[in-house]
């Protein structure tokens, strides 16, 4: 505690103003200016990396009275110093700042675990809530012959359909519930011919619209599927929790606390340093840029912008890790992105002002936690003795987050073509 209040007393005398101001979203650093004047490389970048442990020590300071803005102030900074320093280690001393980076990776590694967690929990939930609440615009299949006097004759606005007390009227009205969330004797869709006989208009006038929204009921496989999501990824959160707290009292995290605060003040840098920012940064940010260009060429951006490829989705049903594989070089152009918008926000390192960066992030993010769901999905399919219908239901969330993770490269190739 006495350490705590140490770091929040040097807080207090270096950043005036409410605190939690300059929450990172991922966009834009905390107090970053667009230029060196003149400073040399070392002064330009020292000032970076001073206001990045300023909002580091803001956040140790606010996390008693909000943890989800402290921990997302120490998880932007802890990502923005150390990809700074990978990015411009020739200036800084290589024995002090290769134990800082590792560091840093290891508490926002920790620090990122629950709320990926939640974000992921509340983003399958509502995915299988629309999905359940759609109906198919048609029968996937002819319907099998029927019993005489299944049918009779209905309302003209509607059309023929089962008759509800016929046994198969029930059988249909039964499987419609089951398989889109009705109850039985609805039809599962919108009035229209052929919609389900007087029971399945009856009750799709007391339910009104098809809902759409994350409300809707849902099916007895996708209810099932969402109980046990949320089962084991809220075991997971509380894991990702513990280890957040355990982390936090622990010796390293407060020997590393202590180095972010010499960092507020002091910056170890090498002879190169000292030559004018204008001659050292722009060469080191284009040196970022230039690793996630080459990167992203080795993607297949042509076939990505076709949409509905399905490509994303076939390597979901293909071998073991297939998906994993396939996914892991967008990862690795999402990861060297936000390293090249972390070095173009040093002043002086001349940015590229391209908008698409911050736009291709954003789409990059989509891509990774559709394809992170799709793997939770997976993993809960393996699941011994689940029933059936979970499974079918999982099997359709598994592919609808595919079907996601296609729709991102679709966007991220048209937006980097552009």
């Amino acid at each position: 505690m006495a350490r705590q209040q140490q770091h929040s007393d040097l807080l207090a005398q270096e950043i005036p103003g409410r605190p939690g101001d300059g929450t990172d979203t991922g966009s834009s650093a905390v107090g970053v200016s667009t230029g060196a004047d003149g400073r040399s490389a070392g002064e330009a970048l020292s000032s970076y990396l001073r206001t990045q442990a300023t909002a580091f020590l803001r956040g140790l300071g606010v996390r008693g009275d909000d943890e989800a803005v402290a921990d997302s102030l120490l998880r932007g900074s802890s990502r923005r110093i150390a990809g700074v320093l990978h990015t411009y280690g020739e200036l800084t001393d290589p024995a002090w700042a290769e134990p800082m980076r590792a560091e840093l990776g290891w508490l926002g590694a920790t620090l990122g675990r629950e709320p990926q967690y939640a974000v992921r929990l509340g983003r399958l939930l509502d995915a299988l809530r629309r999905l359940s609440a759609l109906a198919p615009p048609e029968d996937p299949l002819p319907p099998p012959p029927l019993p005489q006097g299944a049918w009779r004759d209905t309302d003209p606005a509607t059309g023929p359909g089962p008759a509800p007390g016929s046994e198969f009227g029930r059988r249909t009205d039964a499987a419609a519930g089951a398989a889109l969330g009705t109850e039985p004797g609805g039809s599962g869709r919108a009035p229209g011919p052929r919609s389900g006989g007087a029971g399945g208009v009856a009750a799709v006038a007391a339910r009104g619209p098809v809902p759409t929204q994350a409300g809707a009921p849902l099916a007895v496989g996708a209810a099932r599927a969402a109980a046990l999501l949320e089962r084991q990824l809220t075991l997971a959160r509380t894991r990702a929790h513990s280890a957040t707290l355990q982390a936090m009292g622990s010796a390293r995290f407060h020997a590393l606390a202590d180095s972010i605060a010499v960092l507020a003040s002091e910056v170890p840098l090498t002879a190169r340093a000292g030559r004018p920012a204008a001659a050292v940064l722009p060469p080191l940010a284009e040196q970022a840029h230039s690793r996630l260009a080459e990167a992203a060429g080795t993607l297949p951006l042509r076939r990505a912008a076709h949409p509905y490829n399905a490509e994303a989705v076939q390597a979901a049903l293909g071998a073991e890790l297939t998906a994993d594989l396939q996914d892991a070089p967008w990862h690795q152009v999402r990861i060297l992105l936000r390293l090249s918008r972390y070095a173009a926000e040093v002043p002086g390192a001349g940015g590229h002002g391209d908008p698409r960066l911050a736009e291709a992030a954003l789409v990059l993010q989509r891509h990774h936690e559709a394809a992170e769901s799709a793997a939770a999905v997976s993993a809960a399919a393996r699941t011994p003795r689940i029933a059936p219908a979970t499974a079918y239901a999982l099997g359709v969330l598994h592919a609808d987050q595919r079907h996601e993770v296609e729709a991102a490269r679709f966007s991220f190739s048209r937006l980097w073509q552009s």
